[in-house]
């Protein structure tokens, strides 16, 4: 008599259910700590501008500069508000975050934000900011560790 070798159905559908169980499981631990990961960058992008803004400020005694002059922060000058807008140095793009004011940069105070667009829409701490009082927000949730 011959001996028939493979898989019967019920031992298929087996795998298969227990794929979709670990699945099920796995996958939404996955996002969170996706968004989390691309959260701490975003947190540090926030406070590589701040450092940058603190420099200007430490150099020009504030935090806005005069039309004509080269900035690290944005591609425009920054005597006013609509001429602002933070960027990362060359070459650095971060697509789940779109960095701005909040509000109008003065010569004495800025509130710099990363707003969440793309994958990161859904992530529980929405908006971060960070103002040159070293003001943190969201302040709750553990947004920023």
């Amino acid at each position: 008599m011959k001996k028939n070798v493979g898989f019967t159905l019920i031992e298929l559908m087996i795998v298969v259910a227990i794929i979709g169980i670990i699945a099920t499981v796995a996958y939404p631990s996955y996002v969170k700590n996706t968004q989390a990961a691309k959260r701490s960058t975003a947190q540090s992008d926030l406070m590589k501008l701040a450092s940058f803004l603190e420099r200007r400020f430490t150099e020009n005694n504030s935090y806005l500069i005069a039309v004509g002059s080269t900035d690290p922060i944005s591609s425009a000058a920054c005597s006013t508000a609509g001429g602002c807008t933070p960027a990362l140095e060359g070459g650095i793009i971060h697509d789940d975050y779109n960095y701005s004011f909040s509000g109008t940069p003065t010569q004495s105070a800025f509130n710099l934000q990363a707003v969440p667009q793309n994958n990161q829409v859904n992530d529980t701490c929405a908006t971060m900011s960070y103002s040159n009082t070293g003001v943190k927000t969201p302040a709750t949730g553990n947004c920023w560790r």
